[in-house]
């Protein structure tokens, strides 16, 4: 039998990238190749990068040395956002034999001829005014929950981002297909889908720059709520102009979709927010939050938000903060503002200093967890259902309510990506909540006598 080659991934930034990486994945072995984790041998490792950050510029080089250690005649692939933005600067990394761009990293294979090392990374990359067309993808790594991709790339123009360089125009799936991929990956015992995009409200834009929603997301949402077998649906990231009311009573309602909602805030200051060109102001968010909690008091409700963008003044970062410590949310993602170039905004009066962006960046993580301390207290007491993880970490399986609370039982293989109904009771040390498993049916033995918890 020929030896077959051996293919590893490794994916830096969004759960986007993590649904693009499978597709791929599944590509290689398509064509023969056995995929291995990226820190065994293998003979090609492709590296799917991200620009969103500037820790995810210094991280890529690392992960090449990481690859060429476990094989220094490895054929290096880089792909992805930052492939995108600065190809040249990712082949001059040494050991790096190509770099694809945004188009055409979903056609990987075709570009592998031979795997001999090459003395400069190979580039093809398009001008981002061509990736117009759709290619849908998801994740199946993970035997708990799965990404789906509806969505790719950005109308919007906020002044601190590179992502409509990086990915292109606004663009969709067909309904149909987002249908199928979802049917495709419930058949597979997977318990919870993720919704993932760039612009996840967006959704219903056509390809090749037709503007014309096809379908709206509350028709996505509406129709994926149908779909047999799925258990739970999770909206991941939606813009607070596009969740609209709608949508919200939908979800209040829904069979699948969980009562957890992530919104980018990016700043409490109308002031920064202008400046960030965000196109709705804080009335707008505060709204939102409202809406949510009027029909789902108990819903999760994530922020992201952004410290440090130029022109923030102490005065600025303090509504920032007061606004969030007021607000009924239950975590923050805390960004400090980087600098990225050809954005508006690397341009922009006004910088604020390292240091002063690390400490607003330590104050408002340190509000997050104080927030996630008082959401979780708030649901003591409360019956919910625990979807468990596969992992069993120091005797303890983990798992996530609906509502993305964090939960902790004594390790149990039988619990592997099973739902089950639970009491919540108290919260550890490490921020995790106790439970007691609610009774099921007496025809079997109960979780709870399987433990010993009886």
């Amino acid at each position: 039998m020929e030896n077959r080659k051996k293919v590893a991934f490794y994916t830096l930034g969004c759960k986007l990238n993590f649904s693009e990486t499978s597709t791929i994945a599944r590509s290689f072995q398509d064509e023969g190749f056995d995929r291995v984790e990226f820190e065994e041998v293998a003979d090609i490792y492709v590296i799917n990068t991200c620009s969103v950050t500037e820790n995810a510029d210094k991280q890529f080089k690392q992960v090449v040395k990481k690859a060429l250690k476990n094989n220094d005649k490895a054929f290096v692939a880089a792909v992805g956002c930052y492939a995108q933005l600065k190809p040249e600067e990712l082949a001059a990394v040494d050991g790096v034999d190509l770099v694809l761009g945004a188009t055409e990293k979903f056609k990987i294979t075709d570009y592998i001829n031979d795997l001999s090392k090459n003395d400069m990374g190979e580039v093809h990359s398009c001008e981002i005014a061509e990736a117009d067309f759709y290619v849908g993808s998801y994740s199946i790594g993970d035997r708990t929950r799965a990404f789906l991709k509806v969505q790719d790339g950005c109308d919007y123009k906020c002044t601190y981002c590179t992502i409509p360089l990086a990915r292109g125009i606004s663009r969709s799936d067909t309904l149909e297909n987002v249908l199928r991929n979802a049917k495709e990956i419930s058949a597979q015992n997977i318990k919870e889908i993720v919704l993932t995009g760039v612009n996840i409200g967006d959704y219903g834009k056509g390809e090749f720059g037709n503007k014309k929603h096809e379908h709206t997301f509350y028709e996505l949402v509406q129709e994926l709520d149908k779909v047999e077998g799925i258990e739970r649906l999770r909206i991941s990231s939606i813009e607070p102009n596009l969740l609209k009311n709608e949508t919200i009573e939908f979800v209040s309602q829904s069979r699948t979709f969980v009562p957890h909602f992530h919104i980018p805030l990016q700043s409490g200051s109308n002031d920064i927010l202008k400046l960030m060109r965000r196109r709705y102001l804080r009335e707008v968010y505060t709204e939102r939050v409202s809406k949510i909690r009027e029909v789902m008091p108990h819903a999760c409700i994530g922020v992201d938000v952004i410290v440090g963008f130029p022109g923030e003044t102490d005065e600025h970062f303090l509504e920032t903060y007061n606004y969030l410590n007021s607000l009924d949310i239950s975590y923050l993602h805390v960004f400090t503002y980087s600098e990225r170039d050809n954005t508006p905004a690397a341009e922009m009066p006004g910088e604020v200093p390292a240091n002063v962006r690390a400490k607003r960046s330590k104050m408002l993580r340190g509000l997050s967890v104080k927030k996630r301390r008082a959401f979780y207290e708030s649901q003591i007491g409360n019956t919910r259902t625990v979807l468990f993880e596969g992992e069993n970490k120091e005797g303890y399986i983990y798992g996530f309510t609906e509502n993305y609370v964090k939960v902790k039982a004594p390790w149990n293989p039988e619990l592997v990506n099973t739902l089950h109904e639970v009491k919540l009771t108290s919260i550890d040390d490490d921020g995790a909540v106790r439970i007691e498993f609610v009774r099921e049916a007496a025809t079997e033995p109960s979780i709870a006598d399987m433990l010993n918890y009886a």
